[in-house]
């Protein structure tokens, strides 16, 4: 397996994002908004050792959120899980870096990414519909000043999902109400998620 210090990440510029409108938290789909930022002509490849304490660089994370009518997807990070600062935290999202070594070849990199890191992640046995739902922004993390999170909603026909890896634990659906009452208990991305209109 390679070591993740040593692969490169897709992201952009930091100014990309002061250009296209700043915002701290979620920030719903907006298709010019996204057309602009996510321009292809401004997002790189950058090694991620340096990108992750780099706030002038946004690392771009697919963040996929699972529903199956008033239930959601959820789970505590494992203590395997990549990324040390968000380990025991629960979470509602699902996802992970885009990265050159295995994406890159790809005509769309972030969707090759966002795919293989969903497969990777869990196994969905049931159709679903996706959906952009937004972006996500958190300056007030040292995590969230190096990562901007795109957010999908997969609509289930079932409850039908396993996790593949053991840094997601404690997996199952919960009314989203339920969820939101325990919002503390989460990570900040997963809390901006809980706390939109639903």
């Amino acid at each position: 397996m390679m070591d993740k210090s040593q692969e490169l990440v897709l992201g952009l510029p930091t100014t990309r994002l002061k250009e296209a409108g700043l915002f701290q938290g979620f920030r719903p789909f907006d298709p010019s908004f996204f057309a602009f930022l996510l321009d292809p002509a401004h997002v790189e490849f950058r090694p991620r050792r340096a990108a992750e304490t780099d706030p002038s660089f946004k690392q771009l994370i697919p963040y996929v959120v699972l529903r199956h009518g008033t239930n959601m997807f959820h789970y505590t990070r494992g203590k395997s899980g990549a990324e040390a600062r968000l380990r025991a935290l629960r979470s509602v999202g699902v996802g992970g870096h885009i990265s050159a070594g295995e994406d890159a070849a790809a005509t769309d990199p972030y969707r090759a990414g966002m795919l293989r890191e969903l497969r990777e992640e869990i196994e969905i046995a049931t159709p679903y519909r996706e959906t952009m739902l937004g972006l996500i922004n958190d300056d007030s993390t040292p995590v969230g000043q190096v990562h901007l999170g795109v957010v999908h909603l997969l609509e289930l026909d079932a409850q039908a999902v396993t996790p593949r890896e053991t840094a997601i634990a404690a997996a199952g659906f919960a009314p989203i109400s339920e969820l939101q009452t325990q919002s503390s208990q989460f990570e900040s991305w997963s809390q901006f998620v809980l706390q939109r209109s639903w």
